[in-house]
């Protein structure tokens, strides 16, 4: 399925918040969208960012944020220190949030976008999170700023609850269907049903499933691997959705060139391609990081 240029972006962190490369490949592909890491607004190359957003020469779908005290070294510590969720971060964190939003309503951007931690029901850090939801969405929506939980460590009907129980009109999801893979909670394409009212953005990611429970997924190029670049384009075609896509790579050791094909994919409505043994098994790498 062909997909239109002014519809495709890029995920500023894949390649390293660098705006040189990113620029190599807008200048490639034509496109100029980009899902920026907010991080890349306050760095050595802040005033280059700043400058191509300003000037219309880029735009931003989307801004997002990572937080200093995730460790995505397993499952089981990204599900201890994921977004919001620790106490002892907390104070900081919801100033990171805040100070995202106030970007986002100084660049004109009515996304911001981050993980924000583990629903997990049993232990009760459902009603602290909610507590915390509800107060940043309170912030976005006096910021006129849509604030996206990512897809990721719970199951998708967990998050459709949470957000239905949140009832926040400035909540909705950023959906990653790599993520559902990788995290072992589900089926992307029924994720994708269920999550439908509130999916205001998308990735373009892909992965192979865990051999072992509780261990990661993979990684692969777009295509390669068990989402069904195919079925899942088709999917969100089926509810509606007309957004952002955003290709991320966070893994291997040539993702220029993987974003590249995998937006000369998505331009030319290619369909998915044989996974070659070298574009498997490779450890995911959730947080924004340099090649």
């Amino acid at each position: 399925m062909r997909i239109e240029r002014d519809r495709l972006a890029l995920c500023s962190w894949s390649l390293g918040n660098d705006p040189r490369r990113i620029a190599s490949v807008f200048e490639a592909t034509g496109i100029r969208g980009l899902h920026l890491d907010v991080a890349a607004l306050k760095g050595a190359d802040a005033g280059a960012f700043a400058t191509a957003i300003r000037s219309g020469e880029w735009r931003v779908s989307a801004l997002m944020i990572a937080f200093d005290q995730e460790d995505y070294a397993s499952l089981e510590s990204i599900r201890k220190t994921g977004g919001i969720v620790p106490d002892a971060d907390w104070p900081r964190n919801r100033l990171a949030v805040l100070e995202g939003l106030d970007r986002a309503k100084e660049l004109g951007v009515g996304l911001l976008s981050f993980h924000a931690g583990f629903i997990d029901a049993s232990s009760g850090n459902r009603s602290l999170l909610l507590d915390r939801m509800r107060e940043l969405a309170d912030a976005a929506a006096e910021r006129d700023v849509g604030l996206l939980m990512e897809t990721g460590q719970e199951p998708p009907e967990a998050l459709r609850d949470f957000l239905e129980t949140a009832s926040h009109p400035a909540l909705g999801v950023n959906f990653d269907p790599a993520n559902v893979i990788l995290y072992g909670v589900g089926n992307p394409l029924a994720a994708v049903r269920i999550l439908a009212p509130w999916i205001r953005h998308v990735h373009v990611k892909d992965a192979l499933p865990a051999s072992l429970s509780g261990r990661w997924g993979s990684e692969v190029p777009w295509g390669a691997g068990a989402v069904g670049a195919k079925e899942f384009l088709s999917t969100l075609r089926e509810i509606g959705y007309a957004g952002t896509l955003a290709v991320e790579r966070e893994a291997g050791e040539k993702r220029e060139a993987d974003v590249r094909h995998a937006l000369g994919l998505l331009l030319s409505g290619a369909e998915e391609r044989t996974r070659t043994p070298s574009e498997g098994n490779e450890n995911i790498r959730e947080s924004p990081s340099d090649d």
